[in-house]
């Protein structure tokens, strides 16, 4: 690789992690904190928490990559051309592959990290995540609950117990649960244990109150009955997987006696068809920024940074690429609608840069854009300015 290709591509590779790491970290904090009443409810550990967080990573980071590839394109080449290394290189009759050839190496590199990221970690991050929760809400049922004391478990679920004893046993049970929104449920049993694997809840010697919503209440008495906690805990078999949890071979050859599959296919050539398309958008959007910011212009032209232009459109293809991934699962035929939006975009960025034309957004964009800077400029130099005065 050539000395100035080299250049370039270190640039626009620091400029992709400045733009990526606080945004990543940014969005990741959310997600993480979302999940903090995991350590205040259940008891535990930190090195739990940190473990759980560390599965939410790979789930954002196809997402946010291509994004942050814009910024890092968008910016480090409007830097070159306000320092004038772009018309220094047209000028010297330099070829516009080299500037092309790192970005699309770059791209085609990240491209394939998203399709790993996606298809190989993403599936075995949510899948253990799921493991944990359900683990830490077993240790919640048979060690963490305190005696005599209602505790939410999740919304609509309420546990009490009278008396813990050893070896998972539990006196006084009395469980309400109201997530069904066609009846309301209330168990009572005099004892009851969850077994090692924290799989289920058995309850003996009690009666469960089933009331409906047109007010019929019925009561039905029992010596052994195991309670089912859905998608806290872990079902016969394991927990439950679903078609975000599954591999990419499974979800190419699913099994047709799978009870999730049978339940949802739709569901799983969804997720099939999204693994298959969302890494080529780095591609797509590093071939866009290379339209809007790859050309060489003068300083009057570039009232509103590239940027902003690239992000408008890349945004907008994102935005109709997870629509039609959606619209897959009400019929097969959008499935080429997915796969149409990266390669379409791409095509008209190449036949773009092969013709060496450039990108023009409408002048009404331009204008609003424009007016909007100049009055955030302006009320941002009347408050700098009136706190000046007050000091």
């Amino acid at each position: 690789m050539k000395l100035l290709e080299t250049y370039i591509l270190r640039r626009i590779f620091l400029m992709f992690l400045v733009a990526l790491i606080p945004v990543l970290t940014i969005i990741w904090t959310i997600q993480v904190l979302g999940r903090i009443n995991l350590v205040t409810d259940t008891g535990q550990s930190m090195g739990s928490f940190m473990l759980l967080a560390s599965y939410i990573l790979p789930t954002i980071l196809p997402v946010v990559m291509p994004f942050a590839f814009v910024i890092g394109i968008t910016q480090t080449l409007t830097a070159m051309n306000n320092d004038s290394e772009l018309p220094v290189i047209d000028a010297a009759g330099a070829s516009r592959s080299i500037i092309y050839r790192p970005i699309i190496g770059l791209a085609v590199v990240l491209g394939i990290v998203s399709f790993s990221v996606t298809n190989f970690l993403e599936p075995v991050s949510r899948l253990g995540a799921r493991q944990m929760v359900a683990a830490a809400y077993a240790d919640l049922l048979s060690s963490v609950i305190e005696e005599k004391t209602f505790r939410s478990i999740e919304d609509g679920l309420y546990v009490q117990i009278s008396e813990r004893h050893s070896g998972r046993l539990l006196k006084g049970l009395f469980v309400v649960d109201y997530r069904d929104p066609n009846s309301d449920l209330i168990y009572y049993a005099k004892e009851g244990s969850v077994d090692p694997g924290g799989t289920s809840l058995t309850m003996r010697d009690g009666e469960v109150h089933r009331k409906t919503l047109d007010g019929r209440i019925s009561i039905i008495r029992f010596d052994s009955y195991a309670f089912d906690l859905s998608a806290m805990t872990k079902s016969e078999g394991g927990l439950p997987l679903y078609a975000a949890d599954r591999p990419l071979s499974y979800l190419l050859n699913p099994d047709p006696e799978d009870a999730a599959f049978k339940r949802s296919p739709e569901s799983f050539r969804s997720e099939l068809h999204r693994r298959l398309s969302d890494w080529a958008y780095v591609v797509t959007f590093g071939l866009i920024s290379l339209v809007v910011a790859g050309s060489s212009r003068s300083h009057r032209q570039a009232r509103v940074h590239p940027m902003i232009y690239a992000l408008v459109v890349a945004f907008g293809l994102r935005w109709l690429g997870f629509s039609f991934t959606n619209l897959t699962e009400r019929s097969a035929s959008y499935i080429p609608a997915v796969y149409a939006v990266p390669v379409v975009a791409s095509a008209i960025a190449v036949y773009m840069l092969a013709t060496n034309r450039q990108f023009h957004m409408p002048r009404i964009f331009n204008t609003s854009v424009t007016r909007l800077t100049r009055v955030l400029q302006r009320r941002f130099t009347r408050s700098a300015g009136t706190g000046g005065g007050a000091a």
